[in-house]
């Protein structure tokens, strides 16, 4: 899926990105980045990017254990997009496996299968 993000998701990574921003609470934060998350994984700067506003958000709550986790995924991010090797439906945090499937939202699946 290397190229360009087709535009629906696009928009509805953007959308999932506006909305970890303007959350107020920690955990609207966190299921926003992660919905964001599996929506970029095909991509490499998205993907990375989603990373780095995880590591953003986890140094704001003082989280060492997910900010450490986030530093490795930025570094892992954008070439396992660009090589096709992540794990779909992962939401991209520390406390999940970095190459562990999992079950996709069906929205976000539906998005991702049309593209």
């Amino acid at each position: 899926m290397i190229g360009r993000m087709p535009a629906r998701v696009r928009a509805a990574y953007q959308a999932e990105m506006h909305a970890a921003r303007t959350a107020t609470t920690a955990g609207e934060r966190w299921r926003h980045l992660e919905r964001a998350h599996i929506l970029s994984q095909p991509w490499p700067w998205p993907h990375t990017a989603n990373h780095i506003a995880m590591f953003t958000l986890a140094v704001a709550q003082r989280d060492r254990r997910e900010a450490f986790g986030q530093v490795i995924r930025i570094i892992v991010a954008a070439p396992g997009s660009a090589l096709g090797r992540y794990p779909e439906g992962n939401t991209g945090r520390a406390t999940v496996a970095l190459t562990q499937p999992m079950p996709m939202p069906a929205d976000l699946a539906e998005l991702l299968q049309a593209a």
